[in-house]
């Protein structure tokens, strides 16, 4: 963890991170109490009210996991960009993964057992599975860049911005891009097979497969800079350095010989030595034993947390007489999506700017590859590997087809702007929260029957 030019230090900075935790967690329960009984009935109120006890509760689910991964990350000496886009996506993608599948489950298991039955009902629990995964893609996209930003500009004066490696855009947001067209081609028919699942694992695989050589390369440029520094010394300039090793075949960026500087002033603050519990008031010294306890109870705790998640999702839609697919699309992914912003935040407080972002985007990733694909073969396994309909009635999937066109538009708009000077400003992060208010706004008027494409003719 790095001081700031303000002269922050660690602890300083953890009890304060503690801080907005607690009264993030406070001011959502005090706005529900006081609110909801002016503008929702009782019923409604209460489940609204658990919505965000769950979301809580699979935040402190995850935190400790993410500590544990971390610490797994740097035990294997991953760089911040590749631990952000695989162990904390992966930890804060728990969600999820575990709120599709639970979809399916509980859609499939309250039906009588007839065949038309199963498929009606297998469509509409893979319809939330998408809403969920597809809502939270569009979070993690767009909020959590803009909220990562947005603290940053305030919490660190000295570089008030948060700054994206051209690596992160070119490798995890055209990775991203290309997932998403994948599956943007497999919605636009009528059902999806069980390979199309297989399809999705194959390409995560492949994306491993490159953070992987990345990691390697990482790790040789990082060995040869600390042996560089040990002989020439750590006052010589960053770009005699970044120049020595290039001539010597080594690709070392700027960034990466600064942050080893860094590192080696401050070595007592170099690895993770603790899993924080409930706010992080309590500490788990993390080994090898005890890091694969955190993670497995974690996960744990996160599961049953989903399965309670799906259950209040489905009444919500009841209560409020909605397809649950739009309930999902908002209070499904933005619940699940709590673990992911958090974990950004806490990257880009730490000067890991980078990790904050390839962590939203690796998010996005497995929730396509991995979230859609594990509840596509579960569903498909249950139907005897049946295609999974997506349809209803003989019509598609209500605000589905909407959604395609979403994600496109929303895809390109956010990584233009990430693009652009490579930076995320104050400015551009309210730009980010007002096109999030746009897709609410989507999502509440399609559940009353608008649908864009009919709005614009097409349909």
């Amino acid at each position: 963890m790095n001081s700031d030019a303000d002269g922050a230090q660690p602890a300083d900075e953890a009890e304060g991170s503690r801080r907005i935790a607690i009264g993030v967690t406070v001011a959502a329960l005090l706005a529900l109490l006081v609110t909801s009984p002016w503008v929702l009935d009782f019923k409604l109120a209460f489940l609204l009210m658990q919505v965000v006890v769950i979301a809580v509760v699979i935040w402190q689910a995850c935190d400790p996991f993410a500590d544990a991964a971390q610490w797994v990350g740097q035990t294997l000496r991953l760089p911040g960009s590749v631990r952000g886009a695989t162990l904390d996506a992966i930890a804060s993608s728990m969600p999820e993964l575990f709120s599709g599948v639970f979809f399916v489950l509980v859609a499939i298991m309250g039906t009588s057992g007839s065949v038309e039955e199963i498929r009606e009902t297998g469509a509409e629990g893979y319809g939330s599975t998408l809403a969920t995964c597809a809502g939270s893609a569009i979070y993690n996209m767009i909020l959590i860049p803009a909220f990562c930003a947005l603290v940053i500009s305030y919490y660190r004066k000295s570089r008030p911005t948060v700054d994206v490696e051209q690596e992160v855009i070119a490798r995890d947001g055209m990775w991203f891009l290309g997932c998403e067209a994948v599956l943007i081609v497999f919605l636009f028919q009528d059902k999806m097979y069980w390979w199309m699942g297989f399809v999705f694992l194959v390409m995560y695989a492949a994306y491993i497969l490159q953070l992987y050589r990345d990691a390697k390369r990482y790790q040789r440029a990082m060995d040869a800079i600390h042996s560089h520094l040990g002989e020439v010394g750590e006052d010589t300039p960053t770009k005699q350095i970044v120049d020595t090793l290039r001539s010597e075949g080594i690709r070392a960026s700027h960034m990466l010989v600064e942050e080893i500087k860094r590192s080696r002033a401050n070595e007592e603050e170099e690895q993770t030595e603790s899993a924080g519990v409930f706010y992080g008031m309590f500490d788990v010294r993390l080994n090898g034993v005890t890091a694969t306890l955190v993670l497995l109870l974690a996960t744990a705790v996160a599961a049953i947390a989903c399965y309670w998640l799906v259950e209040v999702t489905r009444e919500t839609a009841t209560e409020l007489k909605v397809p649950v697919f739009f309930v999902a699309i908002i209070l499904a992914a933005a619940a699940s999506s709590v673990p992911d912003t958090f974990l950004s935040i806490g990257a880009a407080m730490r000067g890991d700017d980078s990790g904050a972002v390839s962590n939203a985007f690796g998010s996005n990733i497995f929730d396509i590859c991995v979230c859609l694909s594990i509840p596509l073969l579960v569903n498909s396994y249950l139907m005897d590997w049946q295609p999974v309909l997506l349809t209803q009635d003989g019509e598609s999937i209500q605000g589905l087809v909407d959604l395609r066109v979403l994600l496109a538009v929303l895809t390109a708009v956010t990584l233009l702007i990430m693009w652009h000077n490579h930076q995320l400003t104050r400015n551009k992060a309210f730009i980010l929260c007002g096109l999030y208010a746009l897709f609410i706004a989507y999502a509440v008027a399609g559940s009353l029957g608008f649908s864009i494409l009919s709005f614009l003719g097409i349909r």
